[in-house]
């Protein structure tokens, strides 16, 4: 049994432990908030407004929900409000009708219902995500169907997170049963949605699973699930992804920083409005944003 000083000098030296990242594991200790200077504020809005008018259709998605969380729901209706009128893609419709409900007009749920009571099967994954994005079931018949059936699997996963989000406890079971499935995909789009429904509890086992990706973009989702749940080295993980050559990656780690309360990336993230890649500018914008605020955000 070591004795109590050899423990102490133990403790101390975990304490300012590296892992190449020129940073000790003691200063990733997260801060409820960060302070954003006006200047920095300003950029990101301006980042925002010019990419929901992109005609990159997902980062003009994404800087709508980052409006959204900022507070300017309004304008977002406004903005998004013509575009649903005029679409007719329905996986693009999913993504319009789910940012006008984040922003409030509840009345789009009906949208994203219709599509997947639909025949055509081509929007049923993105209603499904987009149902779990804004915390919407129903009564959870058509989400229950999509979490049941047996021919599109990612599918499956997307009802499973929404019913999973509204409590559901056999679709927690089975997000975390295909956390273990031996397509990494399947195993990553699990790890993806137990990162907002999971919690403390399944850190093991997505510590687990993370050792046998061998895909950079598989195994991040892993990391990045793991730092929203606090685990420490998930943290240290996103922290470097930030600085990813890869803009998938990047994109990611920007995402995840709001999620996990990353407080101690704000300088990276504020790099990051440089980014060449829009969609990591509009995620390290949201990010900024949100950290800003004293409580967390909804997923």
């Amino acid at each position: 049994m070591p004795s109590s000083s050899f423990r102490i000098l133990i403790l101390a030296l975990l304490a300012t432990w590296t892992i190449g990242l020129g940073q000790p594991v003691s200063l990733l200790a997260k801060e409820p908030s960060i302070h954003l200077q006006e200047v920095t504020r300003a950029k990101c809005e301006k980042i925002l407004r010019q990419a929901i008018d992109s005609d990159e259709f997902w980062p003009s998605m994404h800087a709508a929900e980052a409006m959204t969380l900022a507070g300017a729901g309004d304008e977002v209706r406004q903005r998004l409000g013509p575009r649903l009128e005029k679409e007719e893609d329905d996986q693009h419709r999913c993504g319009l009708a789910r940012e006008l409900v984040r922003a409030g007009d509840r009345e789009k749920v009906a949208i994203l219902f219709g599509i997947l009571a639909g025949e055509e099967t081509y929007g049923h994954v993105h209603a499904c995500e987009s149902l779990y994005k804004v915390g919407e079931v129903g009564d959870k018949q058509l989400l229950q169907q999509a979490r049941h059936q047996t021919e599109n699997t990612i599918k499956a996963l997307m009802a499973a997170a929404a019913l999973g989000r509204a409590g559901d406890l056999d679709s927690l079971l089975f997000l975390r049963d295909q956390v273990k499935h031996q397509d990494s995909k399947t195993a990553r789009i699990a790890a993806w949605a137990l990162a907002r429904v999971g919690s403390e509890e399944d850190i093991p086992l997505l510590r687990a699973e993370a050792g046998r990706m061998k895909d950079p973009l598989d195994r991040v989702m892993f990391d990045h699930a793991l730092a929203t749940l606090g685990d420490q080295a998930g943290l240290l993980s996103l922290k470097k992804n930030l600085s990813h050559s890869d803009s998938q990656i990047r994109t990611s780690a920007a995402t995840f920083a709001a999620d996990a309360r990353a407080t101690f990336a704000h300088e990276r993230l504020i790099e990051l409005l440089e980014d060449d890649n829009l969609d990591v500018r509009v995620r390290a914008a949201q990010s900024l944003l949100v950290l800003s605020q004293p409580m967390g955000i909804p997923h």
